[in-house]
């Protein structure tokens, strides 16, 4: 909601910069979109790494700390 009307205030002040931002948003999130794909892969990895190297605690009945 705050964005719509951060955008419609724009609009109103600024018209060609407003319509500048609703067209280049798509092409934005589309070339953003690699980037989050290697984001998530890296986060997979990086936690299954971890949860190797856990494993032996787990195994041994060692409990977690909150």
């Amino acid at each position: 909601m705050t964005a719509l009307v951060l955008w419609l205030l724009l609009l109103v002040l600024s018209w060609p910069l407003a319509i500048l931002a609703l067209v280049l948003y798509p092409v934005v999130w589309l070339l953003s979109l690699p980037l989050r794909l290697v984001g998530v892969s890296v986060r997979g990895a990086i936690d299954l790494v971890g949860a190797v190297i856990r494993l032996p605690a787990r195994l041994i009945g060692a409990r977690r700390r909150m």
